[in-house]
C-alpha cells in the first residue's frame, strides 16, 4: 500500500503566497523611506557644510555685536538677533498657552456636535494657509487697526497664527494617545474632569505636546514671509521692549543675499549658521524635557 502526503488546502497556499507578497512590499516601502531619509540627509549635509565653509570665518563678537552698515566688513546681526530673541520669547507666551488650551477643549471639554466640527476643520485648514497670508492679516488687524504698527507685538502675532494650528493639531494627538482606562480610573476615584485632565491626562502626553510646540517654533522663528509686511528689513537699534520697531535674523539674511557683493553673501551664511544655533538649541531644549517626560504605555 502507497501512502501519499496529504496535500496543502488551497486557502492556506493563498494565504502563505498574499503573506509573502505582503512582507515583500513592506521590505520595499522600508527601502523607500531609507532611499528618502538617505537622501535628504545628503542635502541637508551639502547645505550645512556649504553654509559652516563660506560664513564660518566671519562668525566673531564684532559680528555677533554689530549693527547693519552698507560696508559688509563692518555690518552685524545685533539688532535682527535681538529681535529674532524677543520674537522667540513674545510668540511662545502667546502661541503655546492658548493653543494648548484649544487642543484640551476640543479633546475633552468640547460637546461632539457640527459647531466642534467645523472648528476642527478650519484649525486643520489653517496648517496649510501659505505664511504671507498671515503677515497680511497682521499687518492689516494688529497694525492697522489696533494700532501696535511695525512693533513686535505684530510680529509675534502673525508667527503665533502661523504657529497655531500645528501646535493645537500635535497637542491633541498627544492628549488622545492617553488611554481611556487612565481617565475611567481617575474618574472612578471621585475626580473632577479639570483634576483629570490636569493630574491624569497631560503629564504622560507633555511630550508629544512639546514636541508639537518645537515644530511650530522652529518653522516661525525662520519665516521672513509674514514679517515682511511688519517689520523692516535691516534696523539700526536693538529693541528693548515688545513696542519697539525691529528687525530678524530671516529679514536681515534676506537683505543681505539680495545684494551682489560676494561679502554680503558671506554674511548672509554666517547670520544662517547664527540662526539653526538658535533653531538647535531649542530642539536639543526640547528633547531633553520629552525625553525625561515620556511615558511608554
Amino acid at each position: 500500500m502507497t501512502l501519499t502526503a496529504p496535500r496543502a488546502p488551497e486557502r492556506t497556499l493563498q494565504r502563505t503566497s498574499k503573506d509573502g507578497r505582503r512582507v515583500a512590499g513592506e521590505r520595499a516601502f522600508q527601502l523607500l523611506l531609507l532611499i528618502g531619509l538617505g537622501i535628504g540627509l545628503v542635502v541637508l549635509g551639502v547645505l550645512l557644510y556649504t553654509v559652516a565653509n563660506k560664513g564660518g570665518g566671519r562668525l566673531s563678537s564684532e559680528f555677533m555685536n554689530g549693527f547693519p552698515s552698507r560696508r559688509a566688513a563692518k555690518a552685524g546681526i545685533k539688532p535682527a538677533l535681538y529681535g529674532s530673541l524677543w520674537l522667540l520669547g513674545l510668540t511662545i507666551v502667546i502661541a503655546v498657552p492658548l493653543s494648548i488650551g484649544a487642543a484640551i477643549w476640543l479633546e475633552e471639554i468640547a460637546p461632539r456636535n457640527w459647531l466642534t466640527r467645523l472648528i476642527e476643520v478650519n484649525i486643520a485648514n489653517l496648517a496649510g494657509v501659505p505664511s504671507i497670508v498671515y503677515g497680511i492679516l497682521a499687518a492689516g488687524l494688529f497694525s492697522g487697526l489696533l494700532g501696535l504698527g511695525d512693533s513686535l507685538w505684530t510680529g509675534a502675532f502673525a508667527l503665533s497664527m502661523l504657529a497655531f494650528p500645528v501646535i493645537v493639531v500635535a497637542a491633541r494627538e498627544s492628549i488622545r494617545a492617553v488611554p481611556p482606562s487612565i481617565r475611567q480610573g481617575a474618574y472612578a476615584l471621585g475626580a473632577t474632569r479639570w483634576q483629570v485632565t490636569r493630574r491624569s491626562v497631560l503629564p504622560p502626553s507633555i511630550g508629544g505636546v512639546v514636541t508639537g510646540c518645537v515644530l511650530a517654533l522652529s518653522r516661525a522663528i525662520g519665516e521672513a514671509a509674514p514679517l515682511l509686511l511688519v517689520a523692516v528689513t535691516a534696523s539700526f537699534s536693538t529693541p528693548n521692549s515688545p513696542g519697539d520697531v525691529f528687525s530678524a535674523l530671516p529679514l536681515q539674511i534676506y537683505s543681505w543675499t539680495t545684494r551682489p557683493q560676494v561679502a554680503f553673501q558671506v554674511n548672509a551664511a554666517a547670520a544662517i549658521m547664527v540662526l539653526l544655533g538658535i533653531v538647535l538649541t531649542v530642539n536639543v531644549i526640547a528633547i531633553f524635557i520629552r525625553n525625561r517626560s515620556q511615558v511608554r504605555w
